[in-house]
């Protein structure tokens, strides 16, 4: 096998497909990357559950595939001058690295001890700008559980119809939505939950371009296509929390907010708020502003945020983390704040435009001798 190829170029790949390489395994090649020289190079990174594999321009003069320890090949690369890197390996899987003035020669993998990445059925597909699945993925994803005892919370869901995309994410907290229309859709209206982790990879994938992205459902798995990057993921299993039951909209009490206002109010009271020292923000909600304030071992904190609208003197508690990131990922300078009693959920949404963002977020029982 005989490549040369820009260093560059061959950095952001493996940068790229070393997020899905195993960091131990009980086979040695998973902690590998799969380089496969045919027409062109194609570089991947596998763990079981997700796989990553890219293209990659370079001028190829003999072909074949080997595996290299992802972990060494990056660190060599990485290390070598901004020149181009020509590589070659025997039929010993010994390997010749040169690139200017550098030479490196290490010991590869046989390919064929490397587990083959799934197949992905297109029966069901859809595509959508990166920019916006980029957006979509990051204004829920941090609201996707960690907690494995409901592992299909552990996901994001994805719902495609003819109105267009809808992602949900929940985590027995907080719940987040975010809608968007869509460009083409093929095979009719379909959904799925995939890991929150294999989102968070698709996200470093999309470039804040208007360039398409493709999502491929198959029977087991989902594939993510972006530019010359393919990620796939196994899907998850389960029933899904019927999130448009879940949701009170009927409230009474309806507060609007500037967003970065609010929450630098919330971060100045948050102060007092550690780990060791927990402590929900209580906030009082009354006519044009809310009173936020903080106790814990540390301290007594308290600020003031003004609203329009009446809050009623409604007096409710927060997780001061939960509330602060729904205002950070929501895509709005101005929100409205839905509120019923001291112990019902609130509802955050943007004021202006289509109601393509919603997140809504649990209250914490405040103690009156607090």
């Amino acid at each position: 096998m005989k490549f040369s190829c820009e260093k560059a170029l061959l950095q952001s790949a493996i940068a790229i497909t070393c997020r899905a390489v195993a960091s131990k395994s009980s086979i040695p090649a998973l902690e590998g990357l799969l380089l496969h020289a045919d027409s062109q190079l194609t570089i991947s990174g596998y763990n079981l559950q997700t796989g990553i594999r890219t293209k990659v321009s370079a001028d190829v003069t003999e072909s074949g595939e080997i595996v290299l320890n992802a972990r060494l090949f990056g660190d060599i690369i990485r290390r070598m001058p901004d020149d181009v890197v020509t590589f070659t390996s025997d039929e010993k899987q010994v390997v010749h690295l040169s690139c200017g003035d550098a030479d490196f020669d290490i010991l590869g993998l046989s390919a064929a001890d490397y587990p083959e990445l799934p197949q992905v059925e297109d029966d069901f597909s859809v595509s959508i700008q990166q920019k916006l699945l980029r957006a979509m993925i990051e204004e829920t994803a941090f609201a996707v559980s960690t907690n494995e005892s409901r592992p299909i919370h552990t996901g994001a869901l994805f719902e495609i119809t003819d109105q267009g995309l809808t992602m949900v994410a929940v985590d027995g907290f907080r719940l987040a939505i975010r809608r968007e229309p869509l460009e083409k859709i093929d095979g009719g209206a379909f959904s799925f939950v995939a890991p929150g982790s294999a989102l968070n990879e698709v996200k470093n994938i999309c470039a804040d371009v208007e360039d398409l992205a493709a999502v491929t459902l198959g029977k087991s798995h989902i594939l993510f296509e972006v530019g010359d990057t393919e990620l796939i993921c196994r899907r998850l299993e389960g029933e899904f929390l019927d999130y448009k039951n879940a949701i009170p909209r009927k409230n009474p009490i309806s507060v609007i907010a500037d967003t970065k206002a609010l929450i630098e109010s919330i971060d100045r009271v948050s102060v007092v708020i550690s780990e060791k020292q927990k402590s929900p923000v209580r906030c009082l909600f009354d006519h044009d502003k809310v009173l936020l304030s903080a106790k814990t071992g540390n301290g007594e904190a308290k600020d003031i945020c003004r609203l329009s609208g009446d809050g009623g003197g409604l007096e409710i508690g927060f997780n001061n983390r939960y509330l602060m990131e729904a205002l950070r990922y929501a895509p709005a300078d101005t929100v409205k704040i839905e509120l019923n009693t001291s112990v019902s959920p609130a509802i955050i949404v943007p004021t202006e435009g289509e109601e393509n963002f919603l997140y809504m977020v649990l209250p914490v029982r405040l103690k009156s001798t607090e």
